[in-house]
């Protein structure tokens, strides 16, 4: 049953009395990120954004809507998957020798308010990389163990989304606990409930019963922003097919002479997973720690073997991050890799759009047969 509340202190106020640390979108330094909101005033209220290739800026809208906005710098990953994690440090002892020290993590009990349909299904691509298969990170489990999810359906998308051509959005499907849909104007949200402990905590704060009219408006608004998408991936379904075969395409070396292989896409990119390991000491040489950080399969020495790297130019680069992303993922996980957020796009410092490269692959593709 749906229901509306008259804005979010009380649903803010409630999760922190459970001992939640809050995560939101805020607007903070020219931009529109995600931080801890200590009340559900840090919300960015009358913030919107204009997206391109290349380019980010937000703009005052003329209402008050809370999540009014597309996707910003951040995903929700670095909660679940920190960008930085000492794993152990070593001391020299006395006798010579040294003792191992292990970090103890014990994560805050996260609530994501305001998790977008994209980003709430590259929090499940994430969970069946990380904890899916049969080398579980344990790490990752606990911190999305403890994770209560309150998603927002879209009813504003940016220039550079196409969530809704990859089956992503712009409605919330699973994967949460509260489900929101604003009613832009209002000051008001129309609640769903996703699961036993969205319910009980739904059943804690004011709330009404929703009419059938304002349901209905409310998901019409949703339905409708469909079909305002900024961008669509060309034939999603047969990406994989696509790439596989396109594999010696000129294109790649037209988006080679642009590509600067920066990484900024995999950093930004909500499902890039991939991680090293780096070990750094002190120059007395009495403390040393290994820490596991990111890594882009844009960076030269990812590859890096005995012989030498394996994919020494950016259009070997290039072509791997865009085959594995959108083809090979299907074969190791069984999904898409990609989510049609768009952030890759608005990040990319010259401003790569990978859904016209995939169009411009396709395009030659089809020449090649005739």
């Amino acid at each position: 049953m749906p229901w509306i509340l008259d804005g979010l202190a009380d649903l803010h106020g409630a999760l922190r009395a459970d001992g939640y640390t809050v995560i939101g979108p805020t607007y903070r330094d020219g931009a529109i990120v995600l931080a801890e909101l200590a009340s559900a005033d840090d919300l960015p209220y009358g913030w919107g954004v204009t997206l391109e290739p290349g380019g980010y800026r937000t703009r005052r809208r003329e209402d008050d809507a809370a999540f009014a906005h597309s996707a910003g710098p951040q995903s929700w990953k670095p909660f679940l998957h920190p960008p930085r994690v000492k794993l152990w440090e070593g001391r020299r002892t006395e006798d010579g020798g040294f003792s191992i020290e292990t970090e103890e993590e014990t994560p805050p009990r996260y609530a994501f308010l305001g998790v977008r349909p994209c980003d709430l299904r590259a929090i499940g691509v994430l969970d069946h990389v990380m904890i899916g298969g049969a080398h579980p990170d344990e790490a990752y489990g606990a911190r999305r163990t403890g994770a209560f999810i309150i998603a927002v359906n879209c009813t504003e998308p940016g220039e550079t989304c196409f969530c809704a051509s990859m089956g992503t959005g712009p409605r919330a499907d699973t994967g949460y606990d509260l489900v929101l849909t604003e009613l832009i104007g209002e000051g008001r949200f129309l609640a769903e409930v996703g699961t036993g402990a969205g319910a009980a905590l739904l059943d804690r704060i004011p709330r009404e019963e929703a009419d059938e009219a304002v349901t209905e408006g409310a998901l019409a608004e949703v339905a409708a922003a469909a079909d305002r998408m900024g961008r669509e991936m060309p034939e999603p379904e047969g990406l994989r097919d696509l790439l596989a075969g396109s594999l010696d395409a000129a294109r790649w070396d037209d988006v080679a002479s642009r590509c600067l292989t920066c990484g900024n896409c995999t950093m930004v990119c909500p499902t890039c997973f991939c991680t090293t390991v780096e070990d750094v000491t002190d120059l007395t040489g009495e403390h040393a720690e290994r820490r596991q950080r990111w890594d882009s399969c844009f960076d030269l020495d990812f590859s890096h073997l005995p012989g030498g790297s394996v994919r020494t130019s950016g259009k070997s680069r290039y072509r791997q991050w865009l085959t594995h992303k959108l083809g090979t993922w299907h074969d190791q996980f069984g999904s898409s890799g990609c989510v049609g957020c768009g952030r890759c796009i608005v990040w990319c410092p010259v401003g790569i759009d990978l859904t016209e490269e995939v169009a411009a692959l396709r395009e030659e593709q089809e020449e090649r047969r005739d």
